[in-house]
């Protein structure tokens, strides 16, 4: 894809781009759901819906069973992720590259406020956004809508067309995309399988990299 703009912003997510964290969501929802649904194939349900908000991913997938959740075990799936998904390990080498990156930078999470400001301070990352996280319990939808990227944008005060965005999940593609935004789509997660790149770009993305050590140049070359 062509672009006539320079990105002078950037904008990441927060689980699967700065911490490991996706696949610990995605461990703990096939062990909690497979003791209410042990006869369904819950994986392949599963994996397509890793990055939207978690009643969504239960909603849906509660749908394709045929078996409803009660809101109190909606809210018990969601207080054991956020408890495990705070300790996820920060994704490699993502310090050392956000350090090489002199754009300025926000975040814009499908998670909360409180929870991805708890990740950056146990990770060392806050010095990276400051103030700037952009989260789902602060706008009206939830990506794939592309709420988050615009208030990003907004705070920044830059049209969306100069921010470039990393994402790991079709629904934060999705969500960069119809925000006009340029999209990095980034598969180091351990969650990630071998066709992630091709889902990544079939949802917009006009890059892909796999290790984080390879998004400064990228970066810069967009900024050029």
């Amino acid at each position: 894809m062509s672009r006539t703009l320079a990105v002078t912003h950037m904008i990441c997510d927060c689980d699967g781009v700065l911490v490991d964290s996706e696949s610990v969501a995605a461990a703990i929802l096939l062990e909690e759901l497979g003791q209410r649904w042990p006869d369904a194939d819950l994986k392949p349900l599963l994996l397509p819906l890793l990055g939207q908000r978690i009643e969504v991913v239960l909603g849906e997938m509660a749908l394709a069973v045929g078996a409803p959740l009660a809101p109190a075990e909606v809210e018990s799936v969601r207080a054991r992720l956020e408890e495990a998904c705070a300790l996820a390990p920060m994704v490699e080498g993502v310090d050392l590259a956000f350090a090489r990156i002199a754009l300025p930078k926000a975040c814009a999470s499908n998670s909360d406020t409180a929870h991805v400001r708890a990740i950056l301070r146990r990770n060392g990352l806050t010095h990276f956004f400051e103030d700037r996280l952009y989260c789902a319990d602060r706008v009206e939808r939830p990506k794939p809508a592309p709420d988050v990227y615009l208030a990003a944008a907004l705070g920044f005060g830059v049209a969306p067309e100069r921010c470039v965005v990393v994402e790991d999940s079709t629904a934060g593609v999705t969500a960069a995309v119809r925000a006009g935004m340029c999209v990095i789509g980034f598969t180091g997660g351990t969650h990630h399988g071998a066709h992630q790149a091709q889902l990544l770009r079939q949802a917009g993305a006009q890059f892909v990299l796999e290790q984080m050590e390879a998004l400064p140049d990228l970066v810069a070359r967009l900024a050029a």
